[in-house]
């Protein structure tokens, strides 16, 4: 029934279905593992049980998404054999030492630590818990770094050649791990992974304060991810700009495509706010534009030419309505984030912050906004950069491997109901640990863990004493 579907939209859409499921998980725990950090901080420094208590309810939350996050990621490498073998073959000599250097820093390091950070507190003294909490944040970390550089690499590729096989090899590391798009995109990554965990955070602290305001736990939660927005969301628009900036240098066609200009305007582009992109007619239809909006904001000059993709042959376009549309929703949420960051400082400086039924609505509504966020950019990153896996240099339609459609589309059905049922249960177990609020002495994870292996019998001495007692 798929012999008439084309194998490469298959390959796509299943690489884009499990990494859309895998990055909800890493922007959520990258977040949380450094929010737990500082709670924990706080503990030791101020000695409030507040503090512990979130520090142990969050950190049950953090396992659970954390492990969901390793498994969703573990299928995503193995597409890189199965359906894109030919692009294992091209960039594997670049991508696979930076994917390698990931696992031997981040997944190591996360992995010698996490056990202590989850279930040690009671066995190994709370300034060595706090360090191992700290490995686990940076842990986390450094698997960003990794992955953004390889993914950049593939966006604005630097520093290699091509051998006699028609490899890309590394000729400069350097270059290759610091390419053009790198540090924009990792730290345009990193803030957003923090703004996703504090709107999570903030939605529960929210759904708590509207049934009672008194609640301790939930107070400083909904307070600490409040002044995270009101912070890190204007932080997290300069640092969009400043990437918008360095693609448009090295990704024109990408801005092309996210702005909507299908045509050359040598005296100054407008801002097109909205409209239906037409790919067939090269054109936005019923735009709703600022004039030379867009020429200001990308050249910071009213008047500033600008190109469009009447420029560009047609074979090379992006698929312009999925790339305009998924700009718009991230930019959009971008904004509202920062107005809701507004309106909690408002709050505060007339006192009604724990109190304003429209400011914890607001903030619970916004829950799942970072989600949405992060999905809408990476899939501007994604199809902007078509039709190349390697911007200007390795096709998509070069890339894949040879197989036909019907065996990829069955691989994608069934990660498609695998996917559905596994994390559809972890999600609602998630849920319903946020749906509970932190209450006082909250036990983290090493709370249900037993004080012995089952089967091990105490020493005679132990029983001895418990029998004299």
């Amino acid at each position: 029934m798929f012999e008439g579907f084309d194998p490469v939209i298959l390959a796509r859409a299943q690489f884009a279905f499990t990494m859309s499921f895998h990055i909800i998980f890493p922007a959520f725990s990258i977040g949380l593992a450094s929010y737990l950090a500082v709670l924990e901080a706080l503990w030791l420094w101020t000695g409030r049980d507040v503090f512990l208590n979130l520090f142990n309810y969050w950190l049950k939350i953090f396992a659970v998404a954390f492990g969901m996050g390793v498994v969703s990621g573990i299928v995503m490498s193995y597409q890189f054999g199965t359906n894109w073998s030919a692009f294992s073959d091209k960039a594997g000599p670049i991508i696979g030492p930076l994917m390698a250097y990931e696992v031997l820093t981040a997944f190591f390091l996360e992995a010698g630590f996490l056990g202590v950070m989850l279930f040690g507190l009671k066995r190994v003294g709370p300034r060595l818990h706090f360090f191992a909490t700290l490995m686990v944040a940076i842990g986390t970390l450094f698997s960003a770094f990794w992955i953004l550089s390889a993914n950049s690499w593939m966006q604005t590729p630097a520093g290699y050649s091509i051998n006699a096989a028609g490899q890309f090899v590394a000729a400069d590391w350097w270059k290759v791990i610091f390419n053009p798009s790198f540090p924009y995109r990792l730290v345009h990554m990193v803030l957003a992974a923090y703004l996703t965990t504090a709107f999570v955070v903030g939605a529960v602290g929210a759904w708590h304060l509207l049934k009672d305001t008194r609640l301790p736990g939930p107070r400083v939660m909904f307070s600490m991810a409040m002044w995270m927005a009101t912070l890190v969301a204007p932080l997290q628009i300069l640092a969009g700009d400043q990437h918008g900036l360095n693609t448009l240098e090295h990704q024109p066609t990408k801005i092309m495509a996210m702005e909507g200009h299908f045509e050359s305007h040598p005296h100054g582009a407008p801002l097109i706010l909205f409209g239906i992109p037409s790919q067939a007619e090269g054109r936005v239809n019923y735009a709703i534009e600022v004039p030379k909006l867009g020429s200001l904001i990308l050249k910071h000059d009213l008047n500033a030419p600008m190109a469009g993709l009447d420029t560009v042959p047609r074979e090379n376009w992006p698929p312009v309505p999925v790339t305009f549309w998924s700009f718009r929703i991230m930019v959009g949420i971008g904004f509202l984030m920062l107005g809701l960051g507004l309106l909690s400082l408002f709050m505060r400086f007339r006192g009604k912050f724990y109190e304003s039924r429209l400011l914890h609505s607001f903030a619970l509504a916004m829950g799942p906004a970072g989600f949405i966020a992060v999905l809408a950019g990476w899939v501007t990153t994604e199809t902007g950069r078509q039709p190349f896996t390697v911007f200007g240099l390795l096709r998509t339609s070069d890339s894949v491997s040879p197989l036909a459609a019907p065996a990829v589309a069955s691989s994608l059905i069934a990660f498609a109901i695998v996917y559905f049922l596994v994390f559809a249960a972890g999600t609602i177990y998630l849920l319903r640990l946020m749906a509970a609020p932190p209450h006082h002495d909250e036990q983290g994870p090493a709370g249900d863990v037993p004080s012995r292996a089952a089967g091990i019998t105490p020493a005679v001495g132990a029983t001895a004493s418990g029998h004299a007692s």
